[in-house]
């Protein structure tokens, strides 16, 4: 079975309250209906910086994400992927800002 990595912002679209933006509607529509149809084909892996991210904001709605993520074993990390993290830094292919999503690309 293929592996899938759930990034936070799957869980933000499960979980969010509807937008009026349309192109937002239609990723929340997607995502949704892939967890509903979709997921169970798959193993799920998570990381600790998810489930960090997850659990930031609203009491409430952090509860919400939370309980997708219940049961979902975490993937496993280790120095080389931590470089991997460091060389996308680096090498400017993604910008500082985005740092935490090198620790999500690096956790793929």
């Amino acid at each position: 079975m293929a592996s899938v990595y759930i990034e936070t912002s799957i869980i933000g679209y499960l979980t969010a309250r509807s937008a009026t933006d349309v192109i937002f509607q239609a990723r929340q529509e997607l995502t949704r209906r892939w967890w509903d149809n979709r997921r169970n084909d798959f193993d799920l892996y998570v990381s600790q910086l998810v489930i960090d991210e997850s659990a930031a904001g609203d009491p409430d709605a952090a509860g919400e994400r939370l309980a997708l993520l219940d049961g979902l074993p975490l993937i496993d990390t280790s120095s080389e992927v931590d470089r991997l993290a460091d060389l996308l830094l680096a090498q400017h292919l993604l910008p500082q800002k985005a740092a935490a999503d090198a620790q999500h690309v690096k956790s793929a």
